[in-house]
């Protein structure tokens, strides 16, 4: 079954002033789309190259999968962890706010920790607020270029490639973070949460 773009859970504009309409619409329709394309295009080739028995060719598809792969992954987690200002508050109890407490002691200290994590980044890639299923813990983690976040649940993911904030930001990065938590959907945050200490990763 070949991806598909995701259709985002709000307009294109829903997002504003944190993110502007023009770099929604950018980002998803032509960046995302771009990721599902290559995608298909080289699960399409890979198919071939089995069918054909070429070894060599099946190990030189494998960095586009991985690429591609990992760009609609984690664009399409991205989409869903935003909402509009209006709906993002921070949980004052419940699952998420206890994970919270225990793993950092506040909310305010998570995104301390995650700026450090996301400024820390050299180049383009990924933040991450994540669930280890090992420590049982909430950690702030990072994932380079496209590559996606294997072994923990994601919590909330943020952007921290050029094309997801230079429109409304330029190369100031603490701005886009600082816009982007007014942004977070916390409620998404627990559902994948609750599923995660339910889940065997």
């Amino acid at each position: 079954m070949s991806a598909t773009l995701p259709p985002l859970p709000y307009a294109y504009n829903a997002l504003e002033p944190a993110i502007s309409e023009a770099i929604m619409t950018l980002h998803h329709t032509k960046h995302h789309a771009t990721y599902v394309a290559n995608l298909n295009k080289a699960e399409q080739d890979y198919s071939a190259a089995i069918q054909g028995q070429d070894i060599k060719k099946q190990i030189a598809l494998q960095s586009a999968i991985k690429f591609n792969g990992g760009g609609h992954i984690n664009h399409s987690l991205f989409w869903e962890n935003l909402t509009p200002v209006k709906d993002s508050s921070i949980p004052t109890s419940g699952p998420l706010f206890d994970a919270v407490k225990d793993s950092f002691g506040s909310f305010e200290a998570l995104q301390k920790a995650s700026d450090a994590t996301a400024l820390g980044i050299q180049g383009s890639g990924w933040a991450w607020i994540a669930y280890n299923p090992t420590s049982k813990k909430i950690e702030t983690v990072s994932t380079a270029n496209q590559d996606p976040l294997l072994g923990y649940t994601v919590l909330v993911g943020i952007d921290l490639w050029e094309h997801a904030f230079y429109l409304d930001y330029k190369n100031v990065k603490p701005d886009y973070l600082k816009a982007i938590w007014s942004v977070i959907n916390w409620k998404k945050a627990e559902e994948r949460l609750v599923a995660g200490q339910g889940a065997k990763l």
